[in-house]
């Protein structure tokens, strides 16, 4: 379908007043299809998991203070908040609360969602807090001091910056990095900062002073300041596309290339210099393999003088999946067949003799720490190297375990900190890991969570497939309350395009390998009804974003294996998906339409590109659900998707919230009705009651 030829483009006008009373009128019909006591009684029990105050209140350590952001039925638009170590501790904190959206959104007038706060150190007076409408990705910016609780304001020195896709962060009290939208070609052709500026409290943003230009072509542009004592340096990073960029070491208005690999994860501490491969490279003799882990000494690596220490190397079964640094020490988090384990590296030195001369080696200790549970996904969320030593926090949780809360010091005890409460019964059911045969041979893992020795029933399978992002066990209470307390089956798939096996798990299915994702997932799919988990006709997908294309494929190519699908803030249109909002950007992930060559494997899955009429090819009922608010992927895909499969007599519903970004919902309230929606409709279709 040329663009030309696209009957439905008026529906990408967000905002339009045409294309927002089809919405309304979309909406109607789909609202009244589940409406009833049973979707009232989903919806009033999401609700209560969202807002309950047993929720563990999760916190960033800043020191001496621990910082939270908050919400609950009181307070919709959340309060944000600090306490102190001792008070986290106890049974219920005393809360300092900072800034309530609530009353600032009431007194202003705005519908303000909460985007975050950096905090100036080691004083932690100022903050930089960003606020955005009904929650997109562009936001304002603005400076709060905390002693004051208030705003600054532009005419009294305070930062500031209108709705824009901002990049900005602390030099020092009264100097930032920002990128923003200074004006016309400021941007680059994804709508992120193509210019970033070195700004100085109390002067004009026009004299801010520049530090690095991009190309429009560019991704974006980025600079910040290491402020770490003994080590304080400022970085500049030029992403050239979504997986490769450039690093560099800001002097003054001087740069010197960081000569790493584009592609590869690229981090500093203190003189530490980590370099995580996404591809095999080669440094003279030496090739490491795609997924290692690798340090030097950063200042000896600039000068070419020093040769790289492997602190990880993936196997068959085995990626890494997260690092971070405590003052002494680098903790890892391994995948082994998306089972996670926690690793502790310690560097130190020794003197050793190579052809007569004394020269200083790099040596790493590797412990593990035990105690964790088997399928379940421990996460590091905190460390705080430059002011609490070694101590760092976890979070740990499956599909049937609560969240547990961990603190431990590197060489010490784990302590449980806090425990979230069952928000469902699960008593009689078990999590299982199962491999899938893909079209090509590769092995495909997924999780089954089911009551135990459960006969075939309605099973939804959930998948991703993208952007090297894992699908790791954790614990929902909505999930529980809506769909396995009332017998349904959750099931994970861990596909390709995901980072479950590290990179290459990934980069396998970039651009014209990206079939392999859906073949992964159409596996997955004929397995559970091979093994009598499910029958085709009570099989149902669920995928958000880069999931809602692979939802989009499902239903277009692969009908015949499900019995309903849910397909959420998609892209679908891939033929324009580059030409909206942030869409540019993702060109490294699926390739270029533009380009004949690239369409040409592009064309055989675009979803939009791909739908047949109901009386050549029966497709299960869909739901599609988008977000007017979304200013990533844009809600034209869903709009367009939704109107072509009705024109040409398929069952379609569809839901659009006004509010709430790329994650479709801005408060609880919204987030347990998008919920309560997508159960209702599957188990409505499902259910042989």
């Amino acid at each position: 379908m040329a663009h030309s030829d696209d009957p439905y483009l008026w529906l990408e006008d967000v905002t339009g007043e045409q294309a927002l009373d089809w919405v309304r009128s979309r909406n109607e019909v789909t609202t009244e299809a589940v409406s009833g006591d049973e979707f009232d009684a989903t919806e009033s029990r999401i609700r209560e998991v969202l807002d309950t105050d047993a929720r563990i209140p999760y916190a960033r350590r800043r020191g001496r203070f621990l910082y939270n952001f908050w919400r609950d039925a009181e307070h919709v638009r959340g309060l944000w908040r600090r306490t102190t170590m001792e008070e986290y501790r106890t049974e219920n904190p005393t809360w300092d609360v900072l800034l309530d959206v609530d009353a600032l959104a009431e007194s202003e007038g705005e519908n303000w969602v909460w985007g975050g706060a950096q905090v100036l150190r080691p004083d932690q007076r100022l903050a930089l807090i960003t606020l955005s409408r009904g929650g997109a990705d562009a936001t304002v910016v603005r400076e709060f001091d905390i002693d004051s609780r208030a705003f600054r304001a532009p005419e009294d020195g305070g930062f500031a910056l209108p709705e824009a896709k901002t990049d900005i962060g602390w030099i020092d009290a009264d100097t930032v990095f920002v990128g923003t939208d200074f004006g016309d070609g400021s941007l680059t052709e994804s709508g992120y900062p193509r210019i970033t500026k070195r700004w100085r409290r109390g002067t004009p943003l026009v004299e801010a002073e520049t530090v690095f230009e991009g190309e429009a072509q560019d991704i974006s542009i980025s600079a910040w300041h290491d402020r770490t004592p003994g080590f304080e340096r400022d970085f500049v990073q030029r992403a050239t596309d979504f997986y490769n960029s450039e690093n560099y070491l800001l002097d003054g208005s001087g740069l010197t290339l960081i000569p790493t690999p584009t592609d590869a994860s690229t981090s500093v501490h203190e003189n530490w210099l980590l370099v995580r491969t996404m591809t095999p490279w080669q440094v003279g003799d030496e090739t490491y393999p795609a997924g290692a882990l690798l340090a030097a000494d950063f200042d000896e690596f600039l000068s070419g003088t020093t040769a790289l220490t492997v602190l990880f190397a993936p196997d068959a079964h085995t990626s890494l999946h997260q690092y971070a640094w405590t003052e002494n020490h680098l903790l890892l988090v391994t995948l082994q067949d998306v089972r996670t384990q926690l690793h502790v590296l310690t560097p130190r030195a020794r003197f050793a003799y190579l052809e007569g001369r004394k020269t200083r080696t790099r040596e790493w200790d590797t412990t593990t720490i035990d105690g964790l549970s088997d399928l379940t996904s421990t996460e590091i969320i905190g460390t705080d190297a430059e002011e609490n030593g070694d101590e760092f926090f976890l979070s740990s949780s499956g599909y049937l375990t609560p969240a547990t809360l961990l603190v431990g010091t590197v060489g010490g005890e784990l302590e449980v900190l806090k425990q979230a409460p069952e928000f469902f019964d699960a008593d009689g059911m078990t999590v299982e890991q199962f491999f899938a045969r893909s079209d090509d041979g590769t092995d495909i893992p997924y999780f089954v969570v089911r009551r135990t020795d459960s006969g075939p029933g309605p099973t939804l399978l959930y998948g991703y497939g993208g952007f090297e992002i894992s699908m790791t066990p954790g614990y929902s209470g909505a999930t529980g309350r809506a769909w396995l307390e009332r017998g349904g089956t959750y099931v994970v798939a861990n596909i390709r395009g995901g980072g479950e096996y590290g990179p290459t798990w990934h980069t396998q299915v970039l651009r014209a390998g990206r079939h392999l994702v859906h073949e992964d997932f159409a596996a997955v799919a004929r397995d559970l009804v091979t093994r009598g988990i499910t029958t085709t006709e009570q099989l149902a997908a669920q995928g958000g974003s880069n999931g809602g294309l692979l939802m989009g494929i499902m239903v277009t190519k692969y009908p015949e294996l499900f019995g309903a699908l849910v397909c959420q803030v998609p892209l679908l249109d891939m033929k324009r998906y580059h030409l909206l909002l942030a869409g540019a950007s993702w060109v490294a992930e699926y390739g270029n339409p533009d380009d004949p060559a690239e369409w040409e494997f592009i064309s055989q899955y675009s979803p939009y590109q791909n739908v047949v009429a109901a009386s050549e090819r029966r497709y299960p009922p869909i739901l599609i659900a988008t977000s007017t608010r979304d200013d990533r992927v844009h809600p034209g895909h869903a709009r367009k998707m939704a109107a072509l499969l009705a024109e040409l007599g398929h069952d379609v519903s569809y839901y659009e919230n006004i509010e709430g970004g790329h994650g479709g919902a801005s408060d609880n309230a919204q987030l347990a009705f998008k919920t309560a929606l997508t159960y209702e409709f599957l188990w409505r279709h499902l259910s042989l009651e």
